[in-house]
């Protein structure tokens, strides 16, 4: 993929709360219409480096360039110009309960368009059919599932077209074949709209599902211990530990192979 131009670009990136270094000195790049997901154990900054991508926090080092543009940077219509082009679903869906799915998938565009309200709520209704909810927009958050709840999630981080998905932990919570409709559901959108998709997450069978990349982070030593497709590290990784991750194997050995 190298003959590509990155849609992420991430450099010499260490990010830190206060002394307590979490990721040290880590890059990698993202290119258009990847499923890309992070992965590795508890603890090993998986969400970490997820907010950092969406400009929740700035690197204590280095550079994540969006489309070219440092988002950690970035101030003013700039700053914003990049944000539009990143759509997010966080692990609860964060959906606001007071308001309908529709209504929920609206907001984007009310912050950042201009649109008339008929034309945000075509929009909207035509975001809720892509994630097979025609027929809910008028219900609240209380009154669908949690599978739902994801997929209107996900709805609302497409309302503004953005070419980057961020999904944090989409799994997280479902039943096996709920979260196998998801993992479809990802793929199917992945391949009809070409969008770029980040995904944060520990569940093995989506992983093999969905995952063109991973890179798979380790909290002992920091960095990244794997990058490539999750079938070809499980079955030819040189490092044990990343071939006992991705085979639920338990060894003495993966706490030699990162001391």
């Amino acid at each position: 993929m190298s003959d590509r131009e990155p849609i992420i670009e991430v450099s010499n990136f260490t990010a830190a709360y206060d002394d307590n270094v979490v990721i040290d000195d880590i890059s990698f790049q993202v290119y258009p219409g990847e499923v890309f997901v992070i992965l590795g154990g508890s603890g090993c900054g998986k969400s970490t480096l997820l907010k950092h991508l969406i400009g929740l926090y700035k690197p204590a080092t280095g550079r994540i360039l969006i489309e070219g543009r440092d988002i950690a940077t970035a101030t003013g219509r700039k700053r914003k110009d990049i944000l539009r082009r990143l759509g997010v679903m966080y692990q609860s869906g964060a959906l606001f309960g007071s308001m309908t799915l529709i209504q929920n998938v609206m907001l984007p565009m009310k912050e950042f368009t201009d649109l008339p309200a008929r034309a945000m709520e075509l929009i909207a209704r035509m975001k809720l059919g892509l994630v097979d909810l025609a027929g809910f927009e008028t219900f609240l958050d209380s009154e669908i599932s949690g599978g739902m709840r994801k997929r209107a999630a996900i709805a609302r981080a497409m309302a503004l077209d953005p070419p980057i998905l961020c999904l944090d932990e989409p799994s997280a919570g479902l039943d096996p074949i709920t979260s196998a409709s998801l993992d479809e559901l990802i793929r199917r959108l992945a391949r009809s709209l070409g969008v770029t998709f980040i995904i944060v997450t520990h569940e093995l069978a989506s992983i093999y599902s969905i995952a063109d990349r991973v890179i798979m982070l380790d909290k002992r030593v920091k960095k990244i211990v794997a990058d490539g497709n999750p079938h070809e590290l499980r079955d030819h990784s040189d490092n044990p530990w990343v071939r006992q991750f991705f085979r639920r194997e338990t060894s003495g050995e993966e706490e030699k192979e990162t001391s």
